[in-house]
């Protein structure tokens, strides 16, 4: 009887479970895709490339699907056995609720253990893969920007019209420049080559055999109080021609690169490594963090004196010359000109001292930053784990008490829980990026209040106590009956 239960169990679990899954994965790539629209749509991308791209991201996505899979699945799967009584069936037959979602807990564990070893070695890939791959989906649009015989005016500030060519080569070039209001900027050339920065935030456009035509633009009349006028650029307006045979000039195009995608490729490099690496990156950071501060101390104390004493060492001989020195420095009287002197070699002094001081400031803060987000990520993927256990003993036994199947309560409920805890989770990471609170806590945050949960839940279900009942609230709160309801009894 039971290995036909436990196949029973699991036949109606898995079913949910992906389905669920696939759901999730599919909303969470929509919102993907809204986030990144402006950099896929009208690109002529290949789909090839597209669906390399969205195999990349779907496998990033799985951490935050997987826990409200686990939940609903558990939730309709519990809560159609109590619907149809074949929960009441099987306890009457002696098994309790334990033994009925033992082959569930097995499959949870095994997919929680399976969780880890994906998040660890399979995500920081597919993190990896995507995050270049959608850089480069980026690059792209500066060039597809380009169209010969047609004004390019997607660039605040120019229009650019080429005459022929492709992949940044094109002849026959007009630029107009309009970045400065009192100025209208025309360039001319044969040729124009065209390349992007590393960080990609300019481009360098390198111009051959042509010429640059600047004139100010007409500005209103400015009069005085007597009548006369102040400019008369309206009536003659200075202007400037000159040629070159090879000229480079820089456009900002940040707009048209994601700062956040940019610097997610080298910010987020801790969403890249797995526990091993993020153990030797913590490793590295320490030693870094101690050369810095050794370093800084040994500059200190390599500072010289205002009144260039002799170095002073710890034996006694050093002592006494440096007592004398100090009460020769007594006795000699100070003019005022040695005294300013003094007093700005003090100051100057100081502020190098302070300039030195918030940069080492600085740079520990960095340091500090990097540690919080390499232990984050190292938390985030045994917390992750743990979380699927967790919200499947919520699920099971929540879906046994409130007695409902299908996609309608089970749905709701799980939304529900699922929101409070991904508000959780989010609340506790950015606590800790306020240094708030320790990266455990921040990260293990939803596990530490959620597991209790799950333990009373468990309990009531076993016990087929009725939870949400009125009597069971009435006897939590101890609420008294009124007085005609206790007459009447």
């Amino acid at each position: 009887m039971l290995p036909r239960l436990y196949l029973f169990s699991l036949r109606s679990f898995i079913g949910p479970f992906i389905l669920t899954l696939v759901v999730s994965i599919f909303i969470l790539i929509l919102q993907f895709f809204w986030v990144y629209i402006d950099d896929l749509m009208g690109k002529g991308i290949e789909i090839i490339i597209i669906l390399e791209l969205l195999f990349y991201v779907s496998a990033s996505l799985i951490p935050l699907a997987l826990p409200l899979s686990i939940l609903i699945s558990s939730l309709m799967t519990f809560g159609n056995f109590s619907e149809n009584n074949e929960l009441t069936a099987l306890k009457s037959s002696g098994l309790s609720l334990y033994k009925i979602m033992k082959p569930l807990t097995i499959f949870v564990i095994g997919l929680a253990i399976f969780t880890f070893y994906f998040s660890n070695y399979v995500i920081p890939i597919a993190n990896l893969k995507w995050h270049s791959l959608i850089y480069d989906i980026q690059n792209t649009k500066i060039s597809s920007l380009i169209k010969p015989g047609a004004y390019t005016k997607e660039i605040d500030g120019y229009a650019i019209k080429v005459g022929s060519g492709s992949n940044g080569r094109y002849k026959d070039v007009i630029i107009h420049d309009h970045t400065t209001p009192t100025e209208i900027k025309t360039i001319k050339a044969e040729e124009i080559r065209i390349y992007k920065s590393t960080n990609s935030l300019y481009l360098f456009l390198e111009l051959i055999n042509g010429n640059v035509f600047e004139e100010l633009d007409i500005q209103n009349p400015i009069f005085l109080p007597d009548g006369k006028v102040q400019n008369r650029t309206h009536l003659n307006r200075p202007s400037r021609l000159s040629t070159f045979k090879k000229a480079t000039y820089k456009i900002n195009v940040s707009g048209f690169s994601l700062q956040r995608t940019d610097s997610d490729i080298f910010k987020d490099k801790y969403e890249m490594l797995n526990v091993f690496q993020i153990s030797n990156a913590m490793d590295s950071l320490k030693v870094k963090e101690e050369n810095m501060q050794n370093a800084y101390e040994q500059a200190n104390k390599r500072a010289g004196t205002i009144f260039n004493l002799k170095n002073i060492e710890d034996d006694e001989d050093d002592t006494l010359q440096y007592s004398k020195d100090i009460r020769v420095i007594q006795s000699t009287e100070i003019g005022d000109l040695q005294l300013t002197s003094i007093h700005t070699k003090l100051v100057d002094q100081l502020r190098r001292k302070n300039t030195n001081l918030k940069n080492q400031i600085d740079y520990l803060t960095t340091i500090m930053k990097e540690e919080t987000n390499y232990w984050i990520e190292f938390h985030r993927k045994f917390a992750l784990s743990f979380t699927l256990i967790v919200l499947f003993f919520i699920g099971a036994p929540l879906g046994s008490i409130i007695r409902k199947g299908g996609f309608g309560a089970p749905v709701v409920v799980a939304a529900i829980i699922f929101m409070i805890y991904f508000s959780i989770i989010t609340t506790g990471e950015n606590l800790v990026q306020s240094y708030v609170i320790s990266p455990f806590t921040g990260m293990w945050m939803a596990c530490i209040i959620f597991t209790p949960i799950a333990i009373i839940l468990s309990r009531s279900a076993a016990k087929d106590s009725i939870l949400f009942s009125k009597e069971n609230w009435i006897k939590i709160f101890k609420i008294k009956p009124k007085n005609n309801e206790s007459a009447d009894s």
